[in-house]
């Protein structure tokens, strides 16, 4: 088997530099938590001796990674992530990876494909494939949607936490002018998404059309995206998303995989999709 035969998991494997994968787990596990961390808390959470980590520690730590609180005695992280991290855009990351496997999703669907995120609290359109089939759907890149609106919108606000679903329901003028029985059909659908790993709705911006959506990242995590198919339904009504789920889940784990967005984390349905 190729080095390029194989899959991101199998070359770890193959590869694997153990100080390098100590560093990493400790500045994920840090990211994780974010309180600071004892070497002996950070031993004890990572299954390691507190000698294996001293070394490592004190190498990030004067790599400016980490600092130490003067008063706990624990690590945290730094902000030089977070700089390393504005140098580029997320975003313009994240389009260029996925537009390759968005294309060859709509090629092998011929189906219209989209990617979209959370920003300012509304659902903005980041890319689009369109179908290679003469009538197609298509929305409009740059556009920005109502979240509890929105095939996209719900995925992506069922990989929320908790705390963050409330903050950003309570900014929401439509969900305070909603009734007590529509916030609770709202808060039932996105329950659902997270059970089951996915978005999907039949005609609920027009009628004739229908949306399939699963996530590219990790639920819970800074960044994610939400990738959709928007499909026309067929004379007999069949909105074919069981044909349209396997491979929308396999596009949006090479997309997670390719960006850097899995968290290796969690059993959530939403991080098996």
């Amino acid at each position: 088997m190729s080095v390029k035969s194989m899959s991101s998991d199998e070359r770890r494997l193959k590869y694997v530099v153990p100080a390098l994968e100590k560093g990493l787990d400790i500045i994920e596990y840090l990211a994780d938590q974010a309180v600071p961390l004892t070497q002996s808390q950070l031993a004890r959470a990572l299954d390691r001796q507190p000698g294996e980590l001293f070394r490592m520690l004190a190498c990030l730590e004067g790599r400016g990674f980490i600092y130490r609180d003067a008063t706990s005695g624990g690590y945290a992280l730094t902000l030089k992530l977070f700089q390393l991290a504005r140098i580029h855009s997320p975003y313009e990351t994240l389009v260029s990876t996925a537009r390759p496997f968005m294309r060859a999703l709509a090629d092998e669907v011929r189906e219209s494909c989209h990617l979209t995120v959370l920003r300012n609290d509304e659902v903005l359109v980041l890319a689009q494939e369109e179908s290679p089939n003469p009538f197609r759907l298509s929305v409009e890149v740059g556009s920005t949607h109502d979240a509890l609106r929105t095939n996209s919108g719900r995925l992506l606000l069922a990989a929320l936490s908790d705390d963050a679903l409330d903050s950003l329901l309570g900014r929401q003028p439509a969900w305070s002018a909603m009734s007590a029985a529509a916030r609770k059909k709202k808060t039932e659908q996105i329950a659902a998404v997270r059970r089951d790993g996915y978005a999907a709705s039949i005609s609920e911006r027009f009628l004739g059309s229908a949306d399939l959506g699963v996530l590219v990242g990790s639920p819970r995590a800074p960044l994610n995206a939400a990738l959709t198919i928007a499909t026309l339904i067929e004379a007999d009504g069949d909105a074919r998303h069981e044909r349209l789920l396997e491979p929308l889940r396999r596009t949006a784990l090479a997309i997670t995989e390719a960006t850097g967005l899995s968290l290796r984390q969690a059993s959530d349905p939403l991080a098996a999709a």
